[in-house]
């Protein structure tokens, strides 16, 4: 391949990259070779009680304030819309089972379909889940204000939710983290507090049932059952949030353990939350309930147990709302530091402090966005709910349709489950009908939403098209005659130095073949979802006969077809496997999320997920 070059104070080489040029490695060492995650050193592998733990805070802990909505929404359809919206995350047991199989990555939705479509879309879909765990950490500190509000009135519950924010985001700067065995001592001591609460409350109602008879009256033979039953449907699936949770960490988990956590926590919202709605509706009246939606579980414990208990079940909220706060930290702290590795957020938010090590500028955003949606709120239960109910849909909807897409996409990536279409289609159907209730019934929630998801996806958005944003003003301003030449020369120089740190480094493409068909996609994967202009073709070898023969021919068509990109090849002496990408990404300073590979087989003999973090594109 030609090795002529560009002169680099041309502004032309905006859209002439330069030639490529070739390159044989014959003396990489990949026999030392630690292999490293993308952005975890250490992997702390969890089983099926931890694991379920840190997911099950935060789905059970819903459980505390869902009840209540419900039965406000719907009346004495409540427990029947519940267990509805039960059957609707059955279905996404085996949808979210299939892609833990097949992908078993940490990152969810964005992982997910960064791996079957554009970055771009995927970044997006990862901005609904950032609004989901900022949705997920106000409402919990909200409710858990509101628990410790029925032992102690004088706390003011808006200024007590914005010390709580304040106080989580202070321990995550310090570096206080998720511990699972934290999170298992929370869930048992919550799983026995709701189990106490259930046999008080049942034999609470043997002794009185006059509120249950009372509910029954308003039941009415021409009442719009159907009606109700939708609206309690809505305002249920708030029930589920939290579900999504276990895919974000599934290279913690022990082999296996993904889809044991899936089955415990559908059991523990079937079984929960409507047994505690149909006891909410046999202690109380619907409009006692309406009026009493938070704190009700409390309420309720004291009218089974006493005082005592009524004090302890809030207390109890209060601990595993918390949780469900700093799980919210933790978790948006993995996710931007992973899109702004992939370049879709800007890199100071990597930054970490000198004290502890840990991304301050990421944490303090977080709180502070989390303050502005409390303060547009004012701490109403209804909005927050319905800004967490449609980001937390989305997301859901997006992970259905993912694995659509990589069943279709993806179709030789090997796994141990697979959901079968109708089953997908039905589930992506029942949260999609969910989603636009939730649109239509909250007008006011829709719009605080619409706000914040507009403003995170101009960021992104920003990001992802920051070249061609500085491109055209280097055009408009060279072509600008009111401006002094000096001028011109300054903002292009800027600009430029701006731009090549971008658009040089390279991204590479493991080819073990030299189909001009595939290559031709690599490039154009790059050219629309990278901001660099390098693109590497890297073949393992063993025997320089194996080298596929056109691979030269071919990657210099493809250098000449796209004249704004650089295509190199690198020919490796070695054996593809996790321990040489390792060392080929330390020999040539490209990190493994820049390495991308086609759709491995049944016969490829190592997993995707063992390959720290390269992306599957074809």
């Amino acid at each position: 391949m030609s090795k002529d070059t560009v002169d680099s104070n041309d502004p032309a080489f905006l859209h002439f990259a330069g030639w490529g040029e070739f390159r044989k490695i014959e003396d990489l060492d990949a026999s030392s070779s630690s292999i490293s995650h993308l952005d975890q050193e250490h992997r702390h592998f969890l089983g099926t009680w931890k694991a379920t733990a840190i997911c099950g805070n935060d789905i059970t802990s819903s459980c505390l304030y869902v009840s209540g909505l419900a039965i406000a929404t719907a009346g004495v359809m409540a427990p029947f819309a519940l267990l509805l919206v039960s059957f609707t995350l059955f279905l996404f047991r085996k949808i979210y089972a299939e892609v833990g199989s097949a992908l078993p990555m940490n990152g969810g939705t964005y992982t997910l379909l960064l791996n079957t479509t554009t970055k771009k879309k995927a970044a997006m879909a990862a901005t609904l889940t950032i609004l989901s765990y900022i949705a997920t950490a106000v409402i919990s500190a909200n409710e858990a204000l509101h628990y410790i509000h029925t032992i102690y009135d004088s706390i003011p519950v808006v200024e007590g939710t914005l010390v709580l924010l304040g106080l989580f985001a202070v321990l995550s700067i310090v570096g206080v983290s998720e511990s699972a065995n934290v999170a298992l001592g929370i869930f048992i001591i919550h799983l026995l507090t709701l189990t106490v609460l259930i046999g008080g409350s049942a034999f609470a109602l043997l002794h009185d049932s006059s509120a249950l008879f009372e509910n029954l009256k308003t039941v009415q033979l021409d009442t719009n059952w159907g009606a109700a039953l939708f609206r309690g449907f809505l305002v249920g699936l708030l029930g589920i949030s939290g579900f999504e949770s276990s895919a974000n960490y599934i290279e913690e988990q022990s082999p296996g353990v993904f889809p044991k956590t899936l089955k415990n926590m559908w059991v523990s919202v079937t079984v929960l939350n409507p047994v505690i709605c149909l006891l909410a509706l046999s202690l109380f009246t619907i409009p006692f309930i309406s009026a009493n939606q938070n704190g009700l579980l409390a309420r309720m414990g004291g009218n089974a147990l006493g005082g005592g208990f009524s004090k302890w079940v809030a207390i109890n909220a209060f601990l595993v709302l918390s949780g469900a706060v700093l799980t919210s930290f933790v978790g948006i702290i993995g996710l931007v530091r992973r899109m702004a590795l992939d370049r879709c957020l800007p890199q100071f938010l990597l930054r970490e402090n000198a004290l502890r090590k840990t991304n301050h500028w990421i944490i303090l955003a977080f709180f502070a966005v989390c303050v502005s949606v409390l303060y547009f709120t004012n701490g109403k239960i209804e909005s927050l709910a319905s800004v967490y109910t449609i980001s937390f849909l989305f997301v859901m909807l997006l992970f259905g349709i993912g694995n659509m897409l990589l069943k279709v996409r993806r179709g030789k990536l090997p796994r141990a489950d697979q959901a079968q279409w109708p089953t997908v289609i039905i589930a992506c159907a029942l949260v999609g009908i969910g989603l636009i209730g939730n649109l239509l019934i909250n007008p006011d929630g829709t719009k605080i939403f619409m706000a914040y998801y507009a403003g995170a996806v101009s960021i992104v958005l920003l990001m992802l098209w920051r070249t061609t944003i500085l491109r055209f003003i280097l055009q408009a301003t060279q072509a600008s005659e009111n401006l002094l030449p000096g001028t011109r020369l300054a903002i292009r120089n800027t600009i430029e130095n701006l731009l090549k740190p971008i658009i040089s480094k390279p991204v590479i493409y493991f080819t073990k073949g030299d189909n001009i068909a595939t290559l031709n996609n690599a490039a154009l994967y790059v050219l629309k979802n990278e901001q660099t202009k390098h693109l590497q073709f890297v073949n393992f070898y063993q025997d320089e006969k194996s080298i596929p023969p056109s691979l030269f021919e071919q990657a210099k068509v493809i250098d000449q077809l796209y004249p704004q990109l650089t295509v190199d090849i690198v020919v490796v002496c070695g054996v593809f496997n996790p321990a040489s990408i390792e060392s080929l990404s330390k020999r040539l300073a490209i990190e493994k999320n820049r390495m991308f590979i086609g759709t491995p087989g049944n016969k490829f003999p190592h997993r995707v997920e063992k390959l720290g973090g390269v992306r599957v594109i074809i």
